[in-house]
């Protein structure tokens, strides 16, 4: 026999429906946003090192011919990419503890919280933000973002990236979160 056409609603929020410890209301935040967020948060801070060194930061980081000029060459290239990731994982890091989420997070209303709805304590912000800097590994970073952005539309995965799930948290909406909360993102 053929399954009925006819579904049963079963109420709540999407959140609700995956999460069974969501709260009221609470929002998934979409998968564009977060990696709009993602992106405006890597070009700000690049563009930051980038006037701070002169205009040259971009040009070193990008150049893999440093790779074939000398010990110097090679020295020159591997500490732009460590100031690359030490400055992103501190700015996460540390808009995080200061406002919750970073700033990309925050133009685009999105609200890193815990599966249950309740703000992150400080100490996860590291952790969280350690996880990010996969995203920024040159090619392999494009399919770690590829298969979290696919995790973060699926069901199945209810709706979170490996980061989400490795730290318990969930990416939500920050109007739809419990007034409580809402008042305590800055």
């Amino acid at each position: 026999m053929a399954e009925s056409a006819v579904t049963v609603y079963q109420g709540g929020t999407l959140a609700q429906q995956v999460l069974s410890t969501a709260p009221e209301g609470m929002l998934i935040a979409p998968v564009w946003r977060r990696i709009a967020a993602f992106a405006i948060d890597v070009i700000a801070m690049v563009l930051l090192l980038h006037v701070m060194t002169r205009f040259m930061f971009l040009e070193i980081l990008i150049n893999w011919n440093y790779l074939t000029g000398g010990a110097r060459y090679i020295a020159t290239f591997a500490m732009n990419w460590a100031i690359f990731f030490a400055s992103l994982w501190l700015y996460w890091k540390y808009t995080g503890r200061a406002y919750g989420r970073s700033l990309g997070q925050r133009a685009f209303r999105i609200a890193i919280v815990h599966d249950n709805g309740t703000l992150l304590e400080k100490h996860h912000f590291g952790p969280r933000a350690f996880h990010k800097l996969r995203y920024l590994i040159p090619v392999l970073g494009w399919l770690f973002g590829l298969m979290d952005a696919l995790k973060a539309r699926s069901k199945k995965a209810e709706y979170r990236t490996s980061i989400d799930v490795n730290n318990h948290t969930v990416a939500a909406v920050d109007w739809s979160l419990p007034s409580d909360t809402r008042l305590n993102l800055k």
